[in-house]
């Protein structure tokens, strides 16, 4: 099998500088964030007991087109489907497919789409059905680690710090923090510097200064963080095979801190899972 590489991410990669976006580009980014954010509410409303994650990827792909984007996703590095799809053990990169969603599931969704030269990225885990208090905990401290860390984010912080407020929190709930994946930076690249890791004491290299843009997107587990994948590639599972949340955003950092472009414009900026609780 040919890989579908991304030639541009590869020329850079290894290098650390990170891109102070122009004016038009943060407009870009403002553009096809609002898009992805506006797919993965309507993937939102497809999550209950009965439909499977294939089915949610066909609308999240349909969604795409009919807002002029492309899915990132597909065909990235040969990945299969429009969005990703991670149920309960799954950490990230899981692949759409037809296993019925049932009932007391987590089901994170992961959507990055293309459009005018820009990707716009974020996530959100969702409660299938009645949730138990186990997976109430976990999604809720899981939300709370990224908006902590939002919080922290002004020019002049390390791109390192995030960790340390990220970890914090998830030990005081019991709690363990994914190491093998990252935030990341995004524009023109799907995935470029800085790199945003979630644990504490990293090295991340970088200083964030107005117009760096970015991804934070905690992984935080309910037993170890180890992971492992599966021979598809991949499929990323906690090792102990107990369950992990995630919720992501996009940022602009801004002279006095940032902006959220990936935000709920609708219903107070509430997350979908705390209207299900």
């Amino acid at each position: 099998i040919e890989l579908c590489m991304s030639e541009s991410e590869q020329s850079l990669k290894g290098t650390s500088q990170i891109k102070i976006l122009p004016a038009e580009d943060i407009e870009g980014m403002r553009v096809v964030s609002t898009l992805a954010r506006e797919v993965l509410d309507i993937a939102a409303l497809m999550v209950k007991p009965g439909m499977t994650t294939e089915e949610i990827d066909h609308t999240v792909h349909l969604a795409c087109t009919a807002r002029n984007c492309y899915p990132s996703p597909l065909n990235y590095y040969n990945f299969p489907k429009s969005c990703c799809t991670s149920v309960n053990e799954v950490i990230c990169h899981g692949i759409p497919d037809r296993r019925r969603l049932v009932d007391g599931d987590i089901l994170n969704v992961d959507i990055t789409v293309y459009h005018n030269g820009f990707h716009g990225d974020l996530n959100e885990t969702f409660f299938v059905g009645e949730a138990d208090e186990g997976a109430k905990k976990l999604v809720q401290t899981t939300f709370e680690c990224l908006m902590q860390a939002i919080d922290s984010v002004k020019p002049g912080i390390r791109y390192r710090e995030l960790g340390n407020i990220i970890q914090k929190h998830a030990q005081a709930n019991g709690f363990s923090v994914v190491r093998s994946y990252c935030g990341h930076g995004i524009h023109k690249l799907f995935h470029t510097a800085p790199n945003v890791p979630h644990y504490a004491k990293n090295k991340a290299v970088g200083v964030m200064k107005p117009g760096h843009v970015f991804t934070i997107e905690p992984m935080i587990c309910e037993g170890g963080w180890q992971d492992e994948t599966w021979p598809d590639g991949w499929t990323a599972v906690t090792r102990d095979g107990k369950r992990s949340a995630q919720f992501e955003h996009t940022l602009l950092v801004t002279e006095t801190g940032c902006d959220i472009l990936t935000r709920r414009l609708d219903d107070n900026g509430r997350p979908h899972f705390l209207n299900q609780i």
